[in-house]
């Protein structure tokens, strides 16, 4: 499961390697279920931190506009 203290870039990396695992029919149909479970925790863990870096992209665009009012 992806931690708080995992960074984006190791999760997408965990996360590529599980679907290369998929593709390549690397993994028995006992594990598949627990890979894509594991998967759906990765892609929410990134969701949440795009969207944080979102809003504080947008939040620092805004203080500057307002700024050079």
């Amino acid at each position: 499961m992806a931690s708080k203290k995992e960074t984006y870039a190791q999760a997408i990396e965990r996360l590529e390697n599980i679907v290369r695992q998929i593709d390549n029919g690397e993994l028995d149909i006992d594990i598949l279920g627990e890979k894509i479970k594991e998967a759906n925790k990765i892609i929410a863990f990134c969701t949440e931190k795009l969207t944080k870096a979102d809003q504080e992209v947008e939040k620092l665009l805004q203080e500057k506009r307002q700024s050079e009012e």
